[in-house]
């Protein structure tokens, strides 16, 4: 198990390099079928949660763009299921008007919380029960999948964390936070698997909203440990109100290295575009319930 984990995890770095190198190099060798290459087929929409805060929706259309570079002919349109335009709704209904008939709806969401499991489908249904020739198939959730692993640890590089490092640090993977057990059993299984791959001192889940422990408190956990570094690894797309209180967290407690959140990582792109092809594989109406 330790094996393949670290297999995969290596896959995703590889991948990942092929993807920032540009679509000649992602062509010459990506074997997780997710190349630059012209696309036939469903039109995509990114289905985000929505945000104030407006690098909520910068990170989003950053995002659709380096999918669209990843996916030269595939339709990309992102949509919120609240605060920003255009809504689930309103762009179905400008699709359906444009003639689209299929359409892959992809949460873009971590884990499988409450709005994958209960709003983004009831938003999907109600459009689709008035919209009965566009068929609608929603895609799973990002998380968990070892190309986040990557985006992480790509994250964690640029705040300056090298690798000679890694036996040496305990890093916080400070998520938003969610009251679904599933979901918190999922980014505590993901440290745990993450710390064995990755060579890790330790890895310590830490929640902003909802759940226990704060960023602060893992933070200092780990000093109490005895670590010797510390790094705080946001488990979260987009700046906004929850991913600036990890940050305050980790800053108030003297992390040694913080890394940004995960934006528009060219994994994220790759990892996109595969829960998009396994949507497109399945039948022809499937919304997650």
């Amino acid at each position: 198990m330790h094996h393949a984990t670290r297999h995969a995890t290596r896959h995703a770095t590889q991948l990942a390099a092929r993807l920032a190198a540009g679509p000649a190099a992602t062509t010459a060798g990506n074997a997780a079928g997710t190349q630059a290459r012209p696309a036939a087929g469903p039109a995509l929409v990114v289905v985000a949660h929505g945000s104030r805060d407006p690098r909520h929706s910068a990170t989003v259309a950053a995002l659709c763009a380096r999918l669209r570079a990843l996916r030269p002919g595939l339709r990309v349109e992102a949509a919120h299921l609240e605060f920003n335009t255009p809504s689930v709704p309103r762009l179905l209904e400008r699709l359906h008007a444009e003639g689209v008939r299929d359409v892959v709806a992809l949460p873009l969401l971590l884990s499988r919380a409450f709005h994958a499991k209960s709003d983004i489908p009831a938003v999907l249904h109600e459009a689709t029960s008035r919209l009965p020739r566009l068929r609608v198939r929603q895609a799973e959730v990002l998380g968990p999948h070892p190309l986040l692993v990557g985006a992480l640890e790509r994250r964690l590089r640029e705040a300056g964390l090298t690798a000679d490092r890694h036996r040496s640090t305990g890093v916080v993977l400070a998520s938003a936070g969610s009251s679904d057990p599933e979901a918190i059993a999922v980014i505590a299984q993901t440290a745990r698997e993450w710390r064995r791959a990755g060579g890790w001192c330790a890895v310590r889940p830490a929640f902003a909203s909802a759940s226990l422990p704060r960023t602060e408190d893992a933070v200092r956990g780990l000093r109490a440990d005895g670590v010797e570094h510390v790094a705080v690894a946001p488990y979260v797309i987009a700046p906004g109100y929850l991913p600036d209180r990890i940050r305050n967290g980790a800053l108030q407690e003297r992390a040694d290295v913080l890394a940004p959140v995960l934006g528009s990582a060219p994994e994220l792109a790759s990892l996109m575009a595969l829960r998009y092809d396994e949507a497109a594989a399945r039948g022809p109406l499937a919304l997650s319930a």
